[in-house]
């Protein structure tokens, strides 16, 4: 069913904030990159694919850093493909490093940078020690907030430090007969780092932010609603706020709540599918000579393709198999 939004903006407007050129331009960059694949099974199908992955949120996976933040939809993808992949990871209880946390992002975006990762670990660990152990659902939901709202983030970060420093970005002029001097809303006073910032004030600042930015922020409403829980507050505070804050989470729509972060009963369906395939491959192994189940190296075990993978990527690992496959072949005889 169509939604009314799209109705209400004009065309231009419309294909603009959805980032619709940026998927036709990615999809042509890679019809033309893959033709040769492609034209074995048509042009019409693989579009279709490849718009398909984009709904289904998969078309980021192994794909490089600066497609992956490319549009708020491919950046809250990317959190989902994150979360599902590395779940299990919280399921045990396990803690990892920042270290740890951004190898494990690497295996979804190779060239995912290091520093993204030891904000959000920033945030967790309060500019502690970065060597530092982290729960899956604490680097987790600092790394959503991290990763969605990076450039927000990094002009909150600087009206905190003018703050800070008695430098009030929201300055208005009071008009007097005898100075006309700047007066700021804030008396001029020597904050501490530790003691951070006044809360209303540092609102009545991101308010214009909120109102003006044209990167992702999140909700107004809420962001007052953090605020007005303290009287002050620190940088590494606030964005601890903002990613232990439910509505802000459901706002962006990537992760479930905490409650039911470690499920996810689709992912383990597949799980169980690929569990009962393998255990079928090893009951129908021929016996030995002693009448039970021989047992095979594990990298004779046949390959299965990761349902995640759009057409295009399935078909260049098959390709691949097969002339190391040859090679093998050949090098036997």
């Amino acid at each position: 069913m169509l939604s009314a939004e799209r109705f209400s903006l004009p065309g231009p407007e419309y294909l603009a904030q959805r980032h619709v050129l940026t998927y036709m331009e990615d999809a042509v960059s890679q019809l033309l990159e893959n033709r040769e694949d492609i034209s074995q099974y048509g042009i019409a199908r693989f579009f279709t694919e490849y718009f398909n992955s984009v709904r289904q949120g998969t078309h980021i996976l192994f794909r490089e850093f600066s497609f992956v933040q490319a549009t708020p939809h491919n950046r809250a993808s990317f959190l989902r493909t994150f979360w599902r992949c590395f779940r299990t990871v919280g399921k045990n209880g396990d803690l990892l490093t920042a270290k740890d946390y951004h190898c494990l992002l690497q295996l979804l975006c190779p060239d995912f940078p290091m520093e993204l990762t030891q904000k959000a670990a920033r945030i967790v660990l309060m500019d502690d020690a970065m060597d530092c152990l982290m729960s899956f659902s604490d680097f987790l939901f600092a790394f959503q907030i991290q990763f969605y709202y990076s450039e927000f983030l990094e002009s909150v970060a600087a009206i905190y430090q003018d703050l800070l420093a008695g430098k009030n970005p929201n300055t208005v002029i009071v008009p007097t007969s005898s100075s006309g001097q700047h007066r700021s809303r804030q008396a001029s006073s020597e904050c501490s780092p530790l003691d951070g910032v006044e809360a209303s004030l540092f609102f009545q600042c991101l308010e214009t932010l909120l109102d003006r930015s044209k990167y992702s922020c999140p909700p107004p409403a809420l962001v007052k609603e953090v605020l007005s829980s303290v009287q002050r507050l620190t940088f590494y505070g606030f964005l601890m706020a903002l990613a232990k804050h439910h509505g802000i989470n459901r706002a962006l729509g990537a992760l479930p709540d905490k409650g039911d972060l470690l499920l996810d009963p689709p992912m383990d369906q597949e799980l169980e599918k690929l569990v009962a395939q393998v255990s079928g491959l090893s009951i129908s192994t021929p016996a030995s000579s002693s009448g039970e189940p021989a047992n095979l190296p594990s990298r004779n075990s046949p390959r299965i393709n990761s349902p995640w993978k759009p057409l295009h990527h399935r078909r260049k690992v098959d390709t691949e198999s097969d002339i190391s496959t040859e090679e093998t072949d050949s090098s036997e005889n």
